[in-house]
């Protein structure tokens, strides 16, 4: 599959991160449309974006959203995601006023304790049967 040919915007998230994994199932939730895409940045498919975009392979910091071929990263990404989701999400959308190295500060704080805060898995979760169709590999 090339990367650039997806027309629905694909989230790539850290697999093992338990903070990361509720962040999908909660994008999920709120995006009744079904609009976004998911994929593991240690997968298959989110190295082949990475590498596309010269990112480093172990970009595992950030939530990288791509979308209409191109990437937004850290609080960026979030943002555009908040601003697609159902509900009072989109009002998030107004701290993209926030100059980026304020946002991203707060937001490589938390990236930074993730595990701490929050844990991890041994191993990328498996989406259940019924939204495996949302994955890439």
């Amino acid at each position: 599959m090339e990367i650039t040919s997806n027309t629905n915007p694909v989230i790539l998230f850290d697999g093992v991160c338990n903070l990361c994994n509720s962040s999908v199932q909660f994008v999920i939730k709120h995006d009744p449309k079904k609009k976004f895409r998911f994929a593991s940045i240690q997968g298959d498919y989110g190295q082949q974006v990475l590498k596309q975009f010269h990112l480093p392979p172990d970009s595992l910091n950030s939530f990288i959203l791509l979308k209409d071929n191109q990437i937004y990263t850290h609080s960026t990404g979030a943002l555009k995601v908040a601003k697609q989701l159902s509900g009072a999400w989109p009002l998030l959308y107004v701290f993209i006023i926030i100059p980026p190295f304020i946002r991203n500060a707060v937001y490589q704080f938390i990236a930074n304790n993730r595990y701490k805060w929050f844990g991890k898995k041994e191993s990328c979760a498996i989406p259940s049967p019924e939204l495996k169709a949302l994955f890439y590999n």
